[in-house]
């Protein structure tokens, strides 16, 4: 019985809701028809005249501190939307409605599925999300000590958020430490020294690690941000390479004797890879480009499995620098596979390959004659793909937005992996007669193929839609973040602006000219109200007078 009641209510309920959805024209009209039937007990017609009595007995300056208010209200509720659209990309009214008063009118609520397939699929929609938006530590990430450092000294602004730098200290944990360091004195104090917030306590703590012993990972923290300049940081790493590589040595030797000393071995492992890393990010900064690369491929042959560093993107960037294409292309071939996870470096890369075989001698008005031939089809396709991925990179690379420093950390096809990417690829994309110039005339031709780039894509997954904040986060406050796809202005915000600014004109004409704006609203309000009274003619001429007596005494 409870459970056939429970039903009945819900079927109440949904035909209600039915009504109010698609009937809600008809409950107007009844509304409407029952008011004028009742106007001769509820006494309308006399409430309308002491209304307009009253109305006519006010001065201008009313009317004018009406309006004046009106628009004073509806400008505060302006700023107040335009600020919430600038930091949330959307409008709280709008939000508001969708979140609290679409239930009340019978609306789906879309995070609840209605099924078991709807579960998984969303299920699906979300694991897709969480990967595409996970925040990737940038492989050309600067020095903060030469670098990012020497920056706020000239400028006296912070290239880094304190979100980028409290991602980047996980990192050195996560890299640099392991469960068996309380057992070695100097690296207790590098575990604590990891977790501190201060520079200063930072450095101090290494110093005082590395009086107790030589400790590959003070070093590291020395030469990230201690060091000044990349000479003295080269040299710190080649000492901290010395120590890396002994304590590498002895728990190779030991790492199967238990859990404890593979785990030690796998943070030693990481200590030396970042090391060598650095050193040969070092000498490319230092112009041993060719040093670096060697550094490199010996790197990735010895560490093959460490994928996590994306060490190619760094030997892709150095062998640009040398213009070994070939040797670029070889390293494209491997690492641009349709199983391994791309980048704005790989994709970008490979447009620019494609697009030197063409650029020197491409002309868009020779191109529209004669259309495209199939080296220049194939180098359009590589941009649209890179594009597609990243839509970001060519305002940069075009020198529409100005570049700032890159972050420690990116955000896969958004705006902080962009500013990666032109930071340093800038040069190499000039180098190539014409491909700017091909970039220019054909990169937005990508946005035809993907109109609604937030739901389908063409060649890879429909556009994350969190990477915008995610991006303010990683990027400083001065930096205006690139937003794909432009957001329109929501509706209310361009409502209030109207309506802010017809109430101050009406403020202002009824200060100005009192008499004249008096006579427009009369005629106004009769014009307006005339379709209504022709309307009510028409029934008392329509319905029989015995028949309207009797319902006006109901």
């Amino acid at each position: 019985m409870a459970e056939a009641g429970t039903g009945f209510l819900e079927q109440l309920k949904s035909c209600i809701v039915w009504s109010w959805t698609y009937l809600w024209t008809l409950w107007f009209f009844i509304m409407l028809f029952l008011v004028y039937i009742l106007r001769v007990p509820l006494k309308i017609n006399d409430n309308l005249t002491t209304v307009s009595m009253f109305l006519n007995t006010l001065t201008p300056k009313f009317y004018v501190a009406l309006t004046g208010t009106s628009s004073l209200i509806s400008g505060l509720i302006l700023i107040f939307e335009w600020w919430y659209f600038r930091k949330y990309g959307t409008s709280f009214i709008e939000q508001v409605s969708v979140s609290h008063l679409r239930p009340l009118l019978g609306g789906v609520d879309s995070s609840a599925p209605s099924a078991a397939s709807a579960a998984g699929g969303d299920a699906d929609a979300n694991r897709q999300s969480v990967s595409e938006c996970k925040v990737w530590r940038n492989p050309l990430n600067l020095f903060r000590g030469a670098e990012y450092n020497r920056y706020t000294w000239v400028t006296g602004r912070e290239p880094l958020t304190y979100y980028d730098m409290n991602l980047s200290a996980q990192d050195h944990q996560t890299f640099f430490t392991c469960d068996t360091d309380h057992l070695r004195p100097a690296d207790a104090i590098m575990q604590k020294a990891w977790r501190e917030r201060n520079p200063q306590a930072r450095i101090s703590a290494a110093h005082e690690a590395l009086e107790l012993n030589e400790c590959a990972t003070a070093y590291i923290l020395l030469a990230e941000e201690e060091a000044t300049t990349i000479v003295e940081a080269e040299k710190l790493f080649k000492q901290a390479l010395k120590a890396g590589e002994g304590c590498y040595r002895r728990s190779q030797q030991l790492q199967h004797h238990g859990a404890q000393y593979e785990a030690q071995h796998r943070r030693d492992t990481n200590v030396l890879v970042y090391i060598k890393r650095r050193l040969a990010m070092c000498a490319r900064k230092l112009g041993r480009t060719r040093e670096a690369v060697k550094m490199m491929r010996d790197l990735m042959k010895e560490f093959p499995l460490l994928s996590m560093f994306n060490i190619h993107e760094n030997l892709l960037e150095a062998l640009l620098e040398l213009q070994a294409y070939a040797d670029v292309q070889a390293v494209l071939a491997k690492y641009d596979d349709i199983s391994l996870p791309k980048s704005a470096t790989i994709c970008y890369t490979a447009a620019l390959l494609k697009a030197r075989a063409v650029s020197d001698k491409f002309s868009p008005e020779a191109a529209s004659r004669r259309g495209l031939s199939t080296a220049e089809m194939n180098a359009v396709e590589a941009i649209h793909r890179a594009v597609e991925f990243n839509p970001h990179v060519p305002k940069y690379l075009l020198e529409m937005k100005s570049l700032i420093l890159p972050p420690e950390h990116i955000l896969k096809r958004g705006d902080s992996e962009a500013i990666a990417y032109a930071f340093f690829h800038l040069q190499h994309w000039k180098r190539v007669e014409g491909a700017l110039n091909l970039l220019h005339c054909t990169w937005e031709g990508t946005f035809r193929m993907i109109p609604y780039p937030l739901e389908k894509g063409h060649l890879f997954y429909p556009y994350p839609i969190c990477t915008e904040t995610a991006d303010r986060e990683l990027l400083p406050s001065f930096h205006e973040v690139s937003v794909y796809p432009k957001k329109e202005l929501p509706f209310f915000i361009l409502f209030t602006a109207g309506l802010c600014s017809f109430t101050a004109m009406l403020a202002l004409l009824t200060h100005q000219f009192p008499e004249l704006m008096g006579v427009f609203a009369k005629a106004f309000l009769s014009t307006l109200f005339a379709p209504l009274n022709f309307v009510m003619e028409k029934v008392e001429s329509i319905l029989p007078s015995s028949l309207w007596h009797q319902l006006t005494r109901i």
